[in-house]
């Protein structure tokens, strides 16, 4: 495993609630990557409490984030070590209800 692959396994492993975006949690550089935040923050989530990864600010981790999941797009959201997927998934399972029940049952 390449080390740009075990920074990423580490980040998952490591914190609950973690999205892979452009830009901040405060100052999205995307609008797919501001509305993952939005979706978190309307499923009861502290900003303060969404790990982030800027993405932006690392060419490698940029790349290596693709390879890590399988998914070709960013944002990406991981729950309690798991891939969860983009900001439309996100908002699927927002719409239904299990975004909700993943992040209340993580925080």
């Amino acid at each position: 495993m390449s080390d740009v692959q075990q920074q990423i396994a580490e980040l998952v492993k490591n914190n609950e609630v973690l999205l892979f975006m452009k830009g901040t949690a405060s100052f999205p550089q995307c609008g797919f990557s501001g509305r993952a935040v939005q979706i978190l923050k309307a499923c009861g989530v502290d900003a303060k409490a969404i790990k982030t990864v800027n993405v932006l600010e690392d060419d490698g981790i940029r790349q290596g984030i693709k390879e890590f999941s399988n998914w070709p797009t960013i944002p990406q959201l991981y729950i309690k070590g798991e891939f969860i997927g983009g900001s439309d998934i996100m908002m699927e399972m927002y719409e239904n209800g299990e975004l909700q029940k993943l992040v209340g049952a993580s925080t």
